[in-house]
């Protein structure tokens, strides 16, 4: 073999290599097929439950689901109780203006000073679609993440013992989000 062909083969082998390892490092960065994202934005009850039956769904299904709650959905995970002390008047006007416990939360629609509240509870009981709390158990149960906007719990003087008791609860800002949802092949905003 002659050294221009032998220098030729060589040249073709090494451009194909580098092809390869940027092909390679290409399907590093590439979605995971089985991992959804969602953002929740809403404290609305209707807006909740549906976050979690899309949340339970798909970890029902095995998939691998994290959620990101920022601004009126951090209020929606509060529990039920007295707020935290050592809270600033408007960070207790707040707490005053979005109470804890899932039973508190109000339809984005129709809720009618709590009578849609009601109707939507007692058919959801007859036909026994499972309530928020319900829901929220399932999630824990199915591993489902959920990660809390610690900017959101600033604003609205949310402190991390106000919110509900949950496993795989987290505090992070948005590039935490971010950086989760690049990597998910599905991500939702509710």
């Amino acid at each position: 073999m002659s050294t221009a062909v032998a220098t030729s083969t060589f040249e073709d082998i090494s451009s194909l290599k580098q092809r390869i390892e940027e092909l390679e490092k290409k399907t590093q960065n590439a979605p995971d097929a089985n991992a959804i994202s969602m953002v929740v934005f809403s404290g609305d009850l209707d807006k909740l439950l549906a976050a979690f039956v899309i949340a339970t769904g798909a970890a029902a299904c095995g998939m691998n689901v994290s959620m990101f709650f920022t601004f009126w959905a951090t209020a929606g995970l509060k529990k039920n109780g007295p707020q935290a002390k050592g809270k600033t008047l408007i960070e207790k006007m707040f707490g005053w203006m979005l109470p804890g416990g899932f039973h508190k939360r109000k339809l984005s629609q129709m809720d009618m000073m709590g009578m849609g509240r009601l109707l939507m509870n007692r058919e959801m009981a007859k036909k026994r679609v499972p309530t928020l709390a319900e829901l929220v158990q399932i999630a824990e149960d199915l591993e489902v993440s959920i990660d809390v906007c610690e900017m959101s719990m600033s604003l609205m003087g949310i402190k991390p013992e106000e919110l509900i008791d949950y496993p795989n609860l987290s505090y992070c800002g948005v590039a935490r989000f971010l950086e989760q949802s690049s990597s998910s092949n599905t991500t939702l905003f509710i």
